[in-house]
Parts: C-alpha cells; structure tokens; sequence
C-alpha cells in the first residue's frame, strides 16, 4: 500500500475519536502537522522537516478495552473520551494486532469463569490492558477490577497463557474509583513476574503494567536517537533524565558514556523500574522517586546535560525555574504536545538559545505530534 498518498480506510473512525485524521492521505496528515509545527514553533527557530513513519498503522504496543454490564449485555470496546462512551470495534487499524487479540480472549474467558462485569454500581471486571514488547514478542496482560471477589483468578491468568503463549505477565490490578481507565491501584500478580522486557537503542528495559512507556516503539527508536545525538554526550557530562518513566532516555545516553546519570519521576512504579533497567543495562545511575521541587532540594550534582520528557502538561514552572537557576551546558526538551513546548520554550529562552527543532511523528492517524528540541545555555 502506498501509505503517503492512499487513505487508511477505517470504519469506526467516525465513532471512535481517537483519530482525527484517517479521512486524509498520510502526506496531507503530515503536511498539517507540519504546518502546525511552524506556526507554534516557528518564532524559536527553523522547524525541520517531520520525520514520517514508514508504516503508519498498527503501532500501539499498549491496547485498552473498557467494559459495562448495559441492560442485559456486555459492552466491550474503546472509550470514547467525548462522551465516555464505549465504541464496540472489532478491528482497530492503529493498534497492535496481537495484544488486541489477548484482550478479546479475557472478554470471551469472563462468561467461562461467570465474572460479573461492572455496571457503574456492582460488578467486577472493568477494562483490560494488555502490551507487547515488539523487540521481544513478551506480552504483559493487566486485568482491572472493583475491590469484589475474583474466583479462580490464577487459573483464569494460566488459561490466558495457554492461549496466548507470548503472555509472559498477567496482573490484576484495583480501580475503585470513577475514572475508568484508571490503573494506579493495589497490584497482584497473577501469573509470571509482573513485567516484560523490551529492546529500545540496543538497551533492555523491564516494563510493568503501570509504568509509563512510549506507545509507538518503532518512532521511539527514532526519537530517542535524535534526542540523544543532538545532546552530544561525552564521559564528562552528568546527565539529568527528569520526568524520566522507567529510565529510557537517559539510560540509552548514559550507554554512549558518562560521568553519571540522575533521574527522577512522581511515579513510585515507574522509578523502581528505572532502577532495575540501569542495573540490567549495567549503568551506574540515582533514579529518585520526587516531584520536581523534592527533586531540587535532595539534587546537589552539577548537571551538565539534562533531558525532560514531561506529559502533555509539560513541565512544571518551578522545574523550567530550576533549569534557568542551574545552567545546564545543554538541555533537550522532549514534548508530546506543541502547544506546552511553545509555552515553555518561552520561558526557557531567557537563559537558553534554540539550536534544532525536529518534529518526528510518532502518532499516525491522530492531529498528535512529538517534538524534540535542542537548547544550549547562552553566553
């Protein structure tokens, strides 16, 4: 298929909303993104042409279907953020095939077993998550209830994994509350360890079920490289990875060679995953489980180079303070979001020049685009 100027024909896309742009050829998509690009990101510098991906369909590594007991039946689908709605897909042309399949199973294994589904008063089962390393083939499977009673919920993971021998990991996860997707609850594993492993750079990474990691592993290479050759590592730099998940950035520059790595991130799960990462990849490294400001009071390291991954909020005003007050010789900025880039990169040029902008397209599909950006301390 001729990806660039061809339409990815997908029937639930006008149900769905999570994309915006299928009814476009992948060139015209591109171009949109570009132009958006430029007009927020213009005024800092020159804006490199977006790199594209090669094939820009079934790239999620991470898949979630929610499910509602709805007079009578079982909804079983994608949730739809406008209205919270479930879209009943059978087929989603931008999420990886086989971990889709691994969470059809568990909906067709609940009748078997007689799990209730959660009907926004009683119930037990809520959504299923399921990622695949693409590296490793490894699958992580997390199942997310109520607090309620989960029979023969061993037996239920080890008929998943003979189903589906590349589930390595199989976890039951808690969610009390009113947001459905939400997954940061009381944890038990089920079957395997708890994580997967996958390859990013030529590095391992161990990912759990609750840790953040880039949905798109193919662009991630691609971004994670441009990062780290616009930082220009040496073995005298000390390297900040801030907001730094399960430690991929910085753990891929620390391979180049340094003189020591620091991380930190709000995420308890995640920073424990970090610290097995550094240790799998045979890296030296501080990953601190701190918000930015409890970051700034234990840090006493000179950081010469610093990379921020943050979300879609982008980085908090106190931790672009900290940049500005610390003086980096370097700082790569990593953002998901152009809109909080722009917001921050006008802060940051107080003390800091723009030296690349470079767009890589890491959301096909979707009016989404990653931006990395290099800054070097002025004077």
């Amino acid at each position: 298929m001729d990806y660039m100027n061809e339409k990815r024909e997908c029937r639930f896309a006008g149900k769905c909303g999570a994309c915006q742009t299928l009814n476009l050829t992948y060139d015209r998509e591109l171009s949109l993104k570009m132009k958006k690009e430029i007009t927020l990101l213009g005024r800092f510098g020159h804006v490199e042409e977006i790199i594209p991906m090669e094939k820009p369909v079934y790239y999620r590594n991470k898949v979630q279907y929610l499910m509602k007991y709805n007079g009578g039946r079982v909804n079983f689908g994608l949730y739809r953020s406008s209205d919270g709605g479930i879209v009943n897909v059978d087929h989603c042309l931008m999420e990886d095939r086989e971990a889709s399949s691994v969470c059809r199973t568990v909906r067709k294994m609940l009748d078997k077993y007689k799990l209730t589904v959660f009907d926004c008063r009683k119930g037990l089962v809520r959504h299923v998550m399921a990622r695949r390393g693409f590296a490793t083939g490894e699958i992580l499977c997390a199942i997310v209830t109520t607090d309620g009673s989960f029979p023969n919920a061993e037996e239920f993971a080890a008929e998943l994994v003979q189903r589906h021998k590349n589930v390595k990991s199989v976890s039951r996860i808690i969610n009390t509350t009113e947001t459905p997707l939400w997954m940061n609850g009381e944890e038990t594993v089920l079957y395997g360890e708890g994580f997967i492993t996958d390859i990013l750079c030529g590095c391992s990474f161990r990912i759990s079920a609750k840790s953040f990691y880039q949905i798109n592993p193919i662009q991630t290479e691609v971004l994670y490289d441009t990062a780290v050759k616009m930082a220009k590592i040496t073995e005298k730099d000390y390297i900040l990875d801030s907001y730094c998940g399960i430690g991929t950035v910085g753990i891929i520059a620390a391979k180049q060679g340094c003189a020591g790595l620091t991380g930190f991130d709000v995420n308890a799960d995640a920073v424990a995953d970090a610290r097995r990462n550094a240790e799998l990849n045979g890296i030296k490294a501080d990953f601190l489980c701190a918000n930015d400001k409890a970051f700034e009071m234990k840090n006493r390291q000179h950081m010469n180079v610093i990379f921020a991954d943050p979300p879609r909020a982008g980085c908090e005003k106190r931790f672009l303070q900290f940049v500005l007050n610390h003086k980096p010789e370097r700082f790569v900025y990593i953002s998901c979001n152009p809109e909080t880039l722009a917001r921050d990169l006008a802060v940051l040029k107080q003390g800091y020049d723009v030296k690349r902008i470079q767009p890589v397209d890491m959301f096909p599909g979707t009016s989404h685009v990653e931006t990395t950006v290099l800054m070097s301390r002025k004077g």
